[in-house]
């Protein structure tokens, strides 16, 4: 029996494998995009403050825009918490058993992905374009610094397959929204199989019976011919 329910997910109600839930290609991505946000978060908060000789301000390591140090935690702040969501929700997914449910998560889960991967397109320009007009770079934060630009990069392609995934969910949920509701059977159109009898009906006759009256005619001209 076919195991898979409304939108590429499992049956509802049915028994939870931890060690399939965890390969699924879907949750190892948020996984992925659940490090990489800590990566990214982490470099710029450890190391992307500085301060100045004779200065208490706090200064971003990139060209000394705050901007650009805040716009990177805060993105990988939300992904952080965003892909902890999202691999609950992969749980619950397999749970819900209203379609409409079902679909709702799908077009959240798309919608959300695609724009987080353009923020973080944003944000893998905004840091790279501040790194490279940096004229003095602070000690011991240049590694860091190239660290937080390179995984969010890295974060871009993540975040499109989450958008991918979520895609090809909604694509099998609209296939099977369109699809007959009856079985067609090998006869076509014109073959009793093709569609469910009631309950208690006879069993249809098939498509192609002799001609009606064909022995009677044959005993009506041998009577003839005795006469």
């Amino acid at each position: 029996m076919d195991s898979t329910g409304a939108y590429g997910g499992g049956k509802a109600g049915g028994a939870f494998d931890l060690q399939t839930f965890i390969q699924r290609p879907p949750v190892i991505v948020r996984a992925v995009c659940w490090l990489f946000s800590v990566i990214v978060m982490g470099c710029i908060s450890s190391k992307g403050w500085y301060h100045k000789k004779d200065d208490t301000k706090d200064y971003c390591a990139f060209n000394d825009d705050t901007n650009a140090c805040n716009y990177g935690v805060g993105i990988s702040v939300i992904a952080f918490v965003a892909s902890i969501g999202f691999i609950a929700g992969e749980y619950l997914f397999e749970q819900m058993s209203s379609v409409k449910t079902r679909k709702h998560y799908v077009l959240a889960d798309m919608g959300f992905s695609a724009f987080w991967a353009f923020l973080y397109f944003v944000c893998f320009c905004y840091l790279s374009n501040a790194w490279g007009n940096t004229a003095v770079t602070p000690p011991g934060t240049a590694n860091n610094m190239q660290s937080a630009i390179v995984f969010s990069f890295f974060s871009i392609f993540a975040w499109v397959a989450c958008a991918f995934f979520a895609f090809q969910r909604f694509r099998m949920g609209a296939e099977a929204a369109f699809a007959p509701s009856y079985e067609v059977g090998s006869g076509g159109v014109g073959d009793p199989g093709s569609f469910p009898a009631y309950p208690g009906a006879p069993d249809p006759e098939p498509a192609y019976a002799d001609p009606p009256f064909s022995q009677t005619r044959s005993g009506n001209f041998k009577t003839t011919q005795q006469n």
